[in-house]
């Protein structure tokens, strides 16, 4: 049974707006699922949980009770748990993906400081790179690089063999490029690492989370990272372990941290109203197919099966529309350089360029036409592949909740540039 778009669709009230998102890369939209969940939490997190029971006609007690807004820490874990196939004792929970980014970088100093080295993507989001490339300030510590391929933006597997060796303590890898789209290998660097190393595989696997399945298990990972607002969630994001015996081996982020645990990664309380929307985050997901049954983790995998088909519909139409234009160039897809993109991994984003038009121009037009794009922020990809000598580029992304007219009315607009 294919994705019933029409009733996906339905599961966010802001499309009733009028406008046509294609921003999923930069502002994804909110289900309504989330933001009910979210202002249920914010009202009930300092209420009295259901175990309090009443003593004479003044007092009440808890044995073993407390706060709602605990039920939602742990319901939080358990979900983002579900989300990647791996058990909730190992999720650690932060504000955002660049807090948890540098505990991580920092929690790895001592095991770094003999002589081990770390790998990173050149081209990578600089705010993936940033904390692990300051360990080379460490004595005896070696960044190495992995290249991208410029012409096509993917990230090549074979490198890997020469890059890795046995003082390799963590490759880092970005699992999809938030702006081209390209898919990374994560399971054939992993099989290199592993097979060459003891080192971990780091995947920030956020932009992916919104458009497939994740199994950690399946793509080697050793850790995950997951920032929830990337697919409709609140502003929270999680590492998730490959096991629990990898904690003791790393710093605490605080004095007396618990040695075996995942809460030694945390540096305090969450707000509980956002907490309580990362598991309707999830729920959405795994509701996406309406006819999905058994537990969240069996509807997550029934829910994304149909949801990727989907998605890579939706992204060879957007492709093939927008090269039906001719004299338009979408990095990584045209030019003399390109490869084969319908053998490319790839999720629904592409950055496109007009010749003769800049970029600020061209989203103009967009929104004239009620369609929300984003002129590419900056990235050491794009520009290592001339998107700022062209004028500029537009990213456009899709979400499930996207339909081909979107797309023919995104290329209707194109076209007007002639």
């Amino acid at each position: 049974m294919a994705l019933d778009v029409a009733r996906v669709r339905g599961l966010y009230v802001s499309l009733s707006d009028g406008w046509t998102y294609l921003n999923a890369h930069e502002l994804p939209q909110i289900p309504e699922r989330v933001a009910s969940g979210v202002a249920t939490a914010f009202r009930t997190s300092a209420s009295a949980t259901s175990g309090q029971v009443a003593t004479g006609t003044h007092g009440l007690t808890a044995p073993g009770g407390g706060r709602r807004g605990d039920i939602h820490t742990d319901s939080a874990r358990r979900a983002i748990a579900d989300l990647v196939g791996a058990s909730a004792d190992r999720v650690v929970l932060g504000p955002n993906r660049e807090t948890l980014l540098r505990t991580v970088a920092d929690s790895l100093r001592s095991r770094l400081r003999r002589g081990g080295s770390v790998i990173l993507g050149r081209c990578a989001d600089p705010s993936l790179n940033g904390p692990f490339a300051a360990l080379d300030a460490l004595d005896g510590v070696t960044v190495r690089w992995a290249e991208p391929d410029l012409g096509t933006g993917e990230w090549p597997a074979w490198q890997y063999r020469d890059l890795v060796d046995g003082s390799t303590r963590l490759v880092v890898v970005n699992a999809a490029h938030r702006l081209l789209g390209t898919v990374a290998p994560v399971r054939d660097i992993a099989e290199t690492v592993h097979s060459r190393s003891r080192a971990w595989v780091f995947v920030d696997a956020s932009t992916v989370a919104a458009y497939r399945g994740i199994d950690m298990d399946d793509c080697g990972a050793d850790v995950v990272l997951l920032d929830c607002a990337a697919f409709g969630g609140p502003q929270v994001s999680a590492l998730v372990f490959r096991d629990t015996t990898m904690f003791p081996r790393l710093d605490g982020a605080w004095e007396g941290a618990p040695v075996d645990r995942a809460t030694k990664l945390e540096l305090g309380p969450l707000p509980t109203g956002l907490l309580g929307g990362v598991a309707p985050a999830v729920d959405h997901l795994a509701g996406l197919k309406e006819d999905a049954r058994g537990s969240r983790r069996n509807r997550l995998i029934e829910s994304a099966g149909e949801l990727e088909d989907y998605m890579h519909f939706l992204s060879l139409h957007l492709i093939d529309s927008l090269q039906w234009l001719g004299g338009l160039h979408l990095i990584g897809i045209t030019g003399e350089t390109a490869g084969d993109v319908y053998r490319q991994d790839r999720i629904p984003r592409v950055s496109l360029v007009v010749p003769g038009v800049d970029a600020q121009t061209v989203h103009q037009r967009l929104v004239d036409n009620r369609l929300i794009t984003t002129v590419s922020p900056r990235d050491p990809l794009l520009e290592q592949m001339g998107a700022r000598e062209a004028g500029g580029s537009v990213t456009v992304s899709l979400g499930p909740f996207n339909t081909t007219a979107d797309i023919d009315q995104l290329t209707r607009a194109v076209a007007s540039f002639g």
